[in-house]
């Protein structure tokens, strides 16, 4: 009887897909949309396709960790299992993280944007990151409840926003007129517009990455070595579908220009045409709705992702004095990132992070688990340097446009390997060992 009760508990292959695509449809299409248009005009729903692509790539390596080595730390026990305990697998998982964080505040941002766009209050009012705080609270009281209320909201949400979204794609083609790829490519030129359309990869990429939060699902889904992989390829199906059809569905109706003024509300702006002023209101409900869910699955997928890492010593063990501290330390974090910086820079530190974390799980893979795992080891190569190339057009893009955005994810990521060294120090002994505390 109690192993039914503990299973009940758990979250099933719906709630999972929900959790996934909650954290995916929260600001990807929403907020990526205007900022990539900005990078590449017309072609930016081919950039959501590549970007696809490229993440439907990665998720291999992700699908055969999870397949193998399903728990609570997701990333953090696949890149243990590869590089083994230390300053690596810590650098490493903790980029994650910070790129997890970073999502829950680009996404309370997106729901600070679109709310106000009711009250015609502009992007860079200081209600937004008030807005985004108040969500972001509501988030720790909706995760400290448990994983049945978390699934409950997910799947109801997920419904919403989903038909919402449907609904807006459907009407969007119906009643404008999709201009042509082949003009949009020649109205920009050829060598800006191919740098510039590999370094928009990098954003819709991001769009996509909420995929890796199903890895920290492995220690909450019922039958996770089958479930978590499943659950994978039906959030990146399910979001590939819904972005480029709507992305297709903006072009139809707004011009490039008006996209990109309209850059953090690209999506308001597109239903004017078909629905009027009651089309905003109707698009502002969806964004609401899609941003909620998305910080909810966020703040449970980071929580837990910290609370392995306490658990494998690969960070200061959280305090027992307090109920749930990985939670509330994650809910902070986010504060005071979406306090900070503006949308456009949280997702561009956000994506820099994402892509060298998302290279070492590739390379863990095949270098070091070649003979533990059964896999080709030719997609995941093909996505190291996929990612590569991808960061380096993007990290040289900001360095032009933007030098305070790589200056600071390099600092970030400096401050994450001295900080994980010195504490990797503090239980080595005399002989190189280490105690983590944790059989993996």
């Amino acid at each position: 009887m109690e192993g039914m009760t503990k299973e009940t508990k758990k979250l099933s292959l719906i709630g999972s897909v929900s959790l996934g695509t909650g954290v995916m449809i929260g600001a990807g299409i929403f907020v990526l949309m205007g900022q990539i248009a900005e990078l590449v005009g017309g072609l930016f729903p081919l950039a959501f396709l590549a970007g696809a692509m490229v993440a439907g790539l990665s998720a291999y390596s992700y699908v055969k960790f999870s397949n193998a080595y399903p728990s609570s730390g997701g990333i953090a026990k696949f890149l243990r299992k590869s590089y083994g305990p230390g300053t690596l697998t810590g650098t490493f998982s903790l980029l994650m993280y910070a790129s997890m964080v970073i999502s829950e505040s680009l996404v309370a941002r997106t729901f600070g944007v679109y709310t106000l766009r009711l009250f015609d209050i502009e992007s860079t009012s200081i209600l937004v990151p008030i807005l985004a705080v108040g969500l972001i609270g509501v988030a720790f009281i909706v995760n400290i409840a448990g994983n049945k209320v978390i699934e409950a909201t997910a799947n109801t949400t997920a419904a919403i926003k989903i038909t919402g979204l449907v609904i807006l794609t459907i009407a969007g083609l119906s009643a404008g007129v999709i201009p042509s790829f082949e003009v949009a490519a020649q109205t920009a030129n050829s060598a800006t517009g191919i740098g510039n359309f590999i370094a928009a990869l990098a954003l819709s990429i991001l769009a996509f990455k909420g995929f890796t939060t199903i890895t920290n699902q492995g220690g909450d889904i019922v039958n996770p070595t089958v479930n978590v992989g499943r659950s994978i390829i039906i959030s990146l199906f399910i979001c590939t579908i819904i972005y480029f059809a709507l992305a297709m569905s903006v072009t139809a109706n707004l011009t490039v220009p008006e996209i990109i003024n309209a850059k953090d509300y690209a999506l308001a702006e597109a239903a004017r045409p078909v629905f009027g002023d009651k089309g905003l209101w109707f698009t502002v409900i969806i964004a609401i709705v899609a941003t909620v869910s998305g910080v909810f699955a966020s703040v449970f997928s980071a929580s837990r992702m910290l609370g392995m890492l306490s658990m494998m010593k690969q960070v200061p063990q959280m305090s027992k004095k307090v109920s749930n501290p990985a939670l509330i330390f994650t809910v902070l974090l986010a504060i005071i990132l979406t306090i900070l910086f503006d949308l456009t820079r949280i997702a561009a530190i956000g994506a820099i992070f994402y892509l060298v974390m998302d290279i070492a799980i590739h390379w863990g893979l095949v270098r070091y688990l070649r003979g533990e795992l059964k896999f080709n080891p030719v997609i995941p190569l093909i996505a190291i340097v996929l990612d590569t190339v991808i960061l380096v057009a993007f990290v040289l893009l900001k360095f032009e446009s933007d030098p305070l955005v790589p200056i600071a994810a390099a600092v970030g990521i400096v401050l994450i390997v001295l900080a994980e060294r010195l504490f990797m120090k503090s239980h080595t002994n005399d002989k190189g060992e280490m105690d983590m505390g944790m059989d993996m």
